[in-house]
């Protein structure tokens, strides 16, 4: 199985940009698609945006389309997201997740999950 670690969260002002990494380590990282996810308090777990397991197939929800980048480099196994034009309401603990299969939507689509990290946004 493959574990992951994510970092890279923290306070940032409105409109301001942070870099979210997920560190794989266990399993072939490039054998796996990977796919970033978010869950705000009381709320459900919601897609975020995905990989292809080489990096050439990017998917993002519409919330943050145009604001955020899927990238992952494979020699380091590890996968990021660069998040743009922050906004209050992605304020949530993010998490990356990884299926052997494809890109995934849903969170019953990915095997393997990291324990997040909190991204917070003021206004």
């Amino acid at each position: 199985q493959v574990q992951l670690v994510e970092s890279g969260g923290r306070l940032v002002q409105a409109g301001g940009s942070l870099r979210l990494s997920c560190a794989a380590s266990g399993r072939t990282f490039s054998n796996y698609a990977m796919g970033w996810f978010r869950q705000a308090p009381g709320k459900e777990r919601e897609f975020v945006g995905a990989i292809s397991r080489g990096g050439t197939s990017t998917y993002y929800a519409d919330s943050v389309k145009g604001r955020f980048t899927i990238s992952r480099d494979n020699a380091k196994n590890t996968g990021y997201l660069q998040m743009n034009n922050l906004k209050p309401e992605d304020t949530a603990v993010y998490y990356c997740a990884a299926n052997s299969l494809t890109i995934a939507y849903t969170v019953a689509g990915y095997d393997y999950w990291g324990q997040g990290t909190q991204v917070t946004v003021s206004s």
